[in-house]
């Protein structure tokens, strides 16, 4: 019998920034490691990630972090993560474990405690042990995990969806799923995004109808905006193309990695002949292939748009095609990017978020999923908390009783003594951490402020040089202003600045000494 403890440090009530942990009496297990992209508020901000001050603290009882899919909202915190704490063991299946090794040495960061585990292998820590299970999503390898313990198992489910015409290593494998539901599941973790979608996901995830139409109907250059993350749709991508005598061309270092690796391993079947280079760029039948940057929502569309692209300009006979509806994270952004397009003069073919839904469970996935896995206990995780309430409702739908479904906040901690639900309210330490660039040091709310406060009021910085010996001044004063005002219509108001900081510093300076403070404070004054 065990003492099982389960918490979120982050992906409760917000999307992305997943990560979760069970800790079986000293044993402790992670699930996912993701990152959350930043609003437009966190000025500077690239993405924020989980607070992981837990893992550093608790690192000898840690058996390992376990990646479910090579998302970033799932995986986008490892590299700030194992820089602090290379001992962690990661573990992932082969897809997300090459996106890893990738992003790994993209950072420069020398890391050799990846694990490539295959779905369906267990791998036993002792008394407990972790069951790999291969789920349906948008990339290949997908798996959800079930922690087997001596009062039950914990199955995490990750991102996953129901269709059946997802095959090889998209395929979900529904009997494995029942299996672990007859043994007994003390409590299973089920995402919530689209719990408040009435029905079943597929077969609304499914594009290739929408791709078709944009190919038969379009006669000039398409340039379309992939999501690499979303593997699957570049695969009903190129199988439409492929019915077609266009020619693609891949923009941008990243995306080619990743269409590479999916060719070379077999995961899209794809005629490489078919693969332009930049002499095709303006042919007029040319599939131009661009992707988004994980922190900056169309940055490299944005660059296009605004002409600072080498290669690509568009025109007015285009067409720019999104392959993934407009969620409510990016919508403002990504409605002033379709604005922008427009004004060029070039079509914009955008997805509707009713009839094209992402990969993600529904009412009905979930209903499904928890029909298969028959769990004592029932925790929504992934999602804002409206999805999460949706996602109880599920679960009430089929049966579960209420105090047996756990709807919880970041840091709240569910306590399972000898397989029984004890209420000890307890709490854990959880916060963000803002990523600016590429350092992993949190820059704090007090950075943030001055940021705001910069962006409301500009900044003026005053400089003049004084000789360290006589005192005397070298350099006149120079006037810097950044968001202050126009300094070409304001030749006359920096004059004026410039004549008075040199009043106030002939003041306060001797031939001997020189009051730094007062001519700070006397210049801001005057």
């Amino acid at each position: 019998m065990s003492k099982i403890k389960i918490f979120s440090l982050g992906g409760l009530n917000e999307e992305g920034k997943n990560m979760y942990v069970v800790k079986v009496d000293s044993d402790i297990f992670i699930f996912d490691a993701g990152l959350k992209y930043a609003s437009d508020k966190l000025l500077g901000v690239d993405y924020v990630i989980p607070n992981f001050d837990y893992i550093k603290e608790n690192i000898k009882n840690i058996k390992g972090l376990f990646i479910t899919h090579g998302h970033e909202k799932n995986m986008g915190a490892v590299c700030d993560i194992v820089s602090e704490v290379p001992t962690l063991k990661v573990y992932a299946t082969k897809f997300t474990a090459n996106l890893l090794r990738k992003e790994l040495d993209d950072s420069n960061i020398t890391f050799k405690n990846l694990v490539v585990i295959d779905p369906h292998k267990k791998i036993n820590f002792g008394k407990n042990s972790i069951f790999p299970v291969r789920l349906t999503h948008s990339v290949p390898d997908n798996v959800g995990y079930a922690l087997n313990t001596p009062d039950g198992t914990i199955f995490y489910t990750g991102n996953y969806v129901f269709d059946a015409t997802m095959l090889g290593p998209y395929k979900a494998d529904i009997g494995k799923l029942a299996y672990i539901g007859k043994q007994g599941v003390l409590c299973l973790m089920g995402e919530s995004m689209y719990a408040d979608k009435i029905g079943y996901t597929s077969p609304k995830n499914r594009i290739d109808k929408l791709i078709k139409d944009t190919l038969n109907k379009t006669e000039d250059r398409i340039i379309i905006n992939v999501f690499t993350a979303h593997v699957s749709r570049i695969e009903e991508l190129f199988n439409e193309i492929s019915k077609t005598t266009r020619r693609v061309v891949v923009m941008g270092h990243k995306l080619q990695g990743i269409i590479n690796n999916i060719l070379d391993n077999n995961y899209v079947n794809f005629d490489r002949e078919r693969i332009g280079d930049l002499s095709n760029i303006n042919d007029k039948d040319a599939i131009i292939l661009i992707s988004n940057e994980r922190e900056k929502p169309f940055m490299n569309l944005n660059r296009i748009i605004n002409g600072y692209d080498k290669y690509v300009k568009i025109k007015p006979t285009d067409t720019v095609f999104f392959m993934e509806p407009i969620n409510d994270y990016n919508e403002k952004l990504a409605i002033k990017v379709v604005d922008d397009i427009s004004k060029i003069g070039a079509s914009v073919v955008t997805m509707s978020r009713k009839d094209n839904l992402l990969h993600h469970a529904s009412s009905e996935d979930i209903m499904l999923m928890l029909d298969l896995m028959n769990p004592k206990y029932y925790m929504p995780v992934i999602g804002e908390y409206r999805h999460m309430v949706a996602n109880a409702k599920c679960a009430s739908h089929v049966g579960m009783k209420k105090e047996n479904i756990l709807l919880k906040q970041n840091g709240d901690v569910v306590t399972f003594v000898n397989g029984e639900l004890k209420d000890v309210f307890e709490k854990v330490k959880v916060d963000d951490v803002l990523i600016d660039g590429n350092s992993s040091q949190d820059i704090g709310e007090l950075v943030l402020k001055d940021r705001e406060l910069l962006s409301d009021n500009g900044i003026v910085i005053i400089c003049s040089t004084l000789d360290k010996k006589t005192k005397e001044i070298l350099a006149m004063p120079e006037v810097l202003t950044r968001g202050f005002i126009y300094v070409k219509e304001n030749s006359e108001l920096i004059e004026e600045i410039k004549r008075i900081s040199l009043e106030v510093i002939e003041e306060n300076k001797t031939d001997n000494y020189v009051e730094y403070n007062k001519i700070k404070n006397g210049i801001r004054e005057r």
